[in-house]
């Protein structure tokens, strides 16, 4: 086999992710500080985390799968013949060239981590606004007596 190659729609989405991690890390103080948008920043930030766990976690696989096949080329030629070709060859092959899942990740990835990240949204938001209801029956309650 050849050296191993980093394939751009696993590579990119996963370095716009760390990016954005990274700048949402950065200035979380004045991003979470602000309340009206402190439940929208938590899901973009989920959202990101678990996306970028799906695409770094297909380039891994991806790399690995190269690696592994790489370590059964002996006379490094690019090809295997010979003696070369054994069972354990052939199923490293068969995990390389089974790639669909790992090519298709950035946009599976968006699909579940927005899924993931709309739940987070509606259960911060719900468990705020039941909050609120409680403080705003007790402090009426509270008034009343």
């Amino acid at each position: 086999m050849n050296e191993i190659t980093l394939h751009y729609h696993l590579i990119i989405p996963s370095i716009i992710s760390i990016l954005i991690l990274g700048i949402i890390f950065l200035k979380r103080k004045r991003i979470f500080g602000n309340g009206k948008l402190k439940w929208f920043w938590i899901s973009l930030t989920v959202f990101f985390l678990f996306y970028l766990f799906i695409v770094g976690g297909a380039t891994y696989n991806d790399i690995y799968a190269q690696w592994n096949s790489n370590k059964f080329d002996l006379n490094q030629d690019g090809f295997f013949s010979g003696n070369e070709i054994t069972p354990e060859q052939q199923e490293a092959m068969r995990n390389l060239i089974s790639d669909t899942g790992r090519n298709f990740s950035f946009i599976t990835g968006l699909i579940f981590s927005g899924i993931i990240a709309f739940f987070v949204f509606g259960i911060g938001k719900i468990t705020e606004l039941i909050k609120k209801k409680k403080t705003t029956h007790n402090t009426v309650s509270y008034e009343k007596h």
